[in-house]
C-alpha cells in the first residue's frame, strides 16, 4: 500500500546555479604548433629585394626629393619594408603580420599599377604623363626596367603571396576605411609640395589628375573624390575575395599518437 500523495508540498529552497562560462577565444598558436615556412620566407624576400632595386634605380638616376614624392616610390618602400618583416616571421616560425599592416602595403601597391597602366601609361587617357618619374621626356632603358618592376613585377608578386601564402580571412571590412587615411595624406602632401615649389616649376605636380595649375582645385578634388572611391571599392573588393578564396595555408594538428588498423 502506497502511502497518500500530499496535496500541499512545501517549495524546496533554490538550488544555487552554476555560474555559466564566459567563452574565451583561444589563439591559433595555442591549438597548433607553430610551424617554420622557409619557402615563403625566400619568396618574401626576393620580391622585397626586387621592389628595393627598382626603387633604388629611380632614386640614382633622379632626384631624390622628387623621386621619394611618388606614391609608387612610397608605397614599394613601405611594401618592402612589410615584405621583409613578414619573411623573417615565416622563417622564425613566429605569428604573423597584422592584416592591417599587410592589408594596406598590398592594397596601395596595386592601386599604384592601376593608376599607372589605366590613367598614367594609357595612351587614350586625358591623364596619360608625358614625361618619365624622373622628369625626363623619354626614359632610358634602366628607367623602363625599373618602371616594369615596380608598376607590374612586384604587385603581381605582392598578389601571389597574398593568394598562395597568406591564410585567409584575415582582412576585416572596417579596416577598409582606415587604408584610406594614407591616400589622403598624400593628397594633401601633394597639395603642400605644389604650393611650397615656386610658380612654374616643372613637376610641381607629379600626378596629371592632381595638377592644380592645369585643371584648378575644383576639378583635382573631384579626380581625387573618384579615387578615393574606387580605392575604397577596391579596399572591399580585397576583403570580399580574402573571406571567399581557399585556404592556402593548412596545418595538419599532431594528436600525439597515431591510430592502427585492427588486429585480427
Amino acid at each position: 500500500m502506497t502511502a497518500p500523495i500530499p496535496r500541499d508540498i512545501p517549495d524546496l529552497p533554490a538550488i544555487p546555479g552554476v555560474p555559466a562560462l564566459q567563452p574565451s577565444p583561444v589563439p591559433a598558436t595555442a591549438v597548433l604548433p607553430p610551424v617554420r615556412r622557409p619557402l615563403t620566407a625566400v619568396f618574401r624576400i626576393l620580391t622585397a629585394l626586387t621592389a628595393a632595386t627598382g626603387v633604388t634605380i629611380f632614386l640614382l638616376l633622379g632626384s631624390p626629393l622628387r623621386i621619394l614624392s611618388h606614391f609608387t616610390i612610397q608605397s614599394s618602400i613601405l611594401l618592402t619594408l612589410v615584405l621583409l618583416a613578414a619573411a623573417r616571421r615565416a622563417w622564425t616560425a613566429r605569428r604573423p603580420l597584422p592584416s592591417a599592416v599587410t592589408g594596406a602595403a598590398l592594397l596601395y601597391v596595386v592601386i599604384a599599377a592601376l593608376v599607372h597602366h589605366l590613367l598614367l601609361a594609357n595612351a587614350s587617357s586625358p591623364f596619360a604623363m608625358t614625361t618619365t618619374m624622373t622628369g625626363d621626356t623619354q626614359p632610358t632603358l634602366l628607367q623602363s626596367i625599373a618602371n616594369h618592376v615596380l608598376h607590374t613585377a612586384v604587385p603581381i608578386a605582392a598578389v601571389l603571396d597574398w593568394l598562395l601564402l597568406t591564410p585567409r580571412g584575415r582582412l576585416h571590412l572596417r579596416q577598409a576605411s582606415t587604408w584610406l587615411l594614407y591616400p589622403l595624406a598624400y593628397l594633401a602632401f601633394s597639395f603642400a609640395r605644389g604650393e611650397y615649389l615656386p610658380p612654374g616649376t616643372p613637376g610641381s605636380y607629379l600626378y596629371p589628375f592632381l595638377d592644380v595649375d592645369q585643371h584648378g582645385y575644383k576639378s583635382v578634388l573631384g579626380n581625387a573624390l573618384l579615387l578615393g572611391l574606387s580605392i575604397y571599392a577596391l579596399a572591399v573588393l580585397l576583403v570580399a575575395l580574402d573571406h571567399a578564396r581557399p585556404n592556402p595555408v593548412r596545418h595538419r594538428a599532431k594528436t600525439g599518437f597515431r591510430l592502427q588498423p585492427p588486429v585480427g
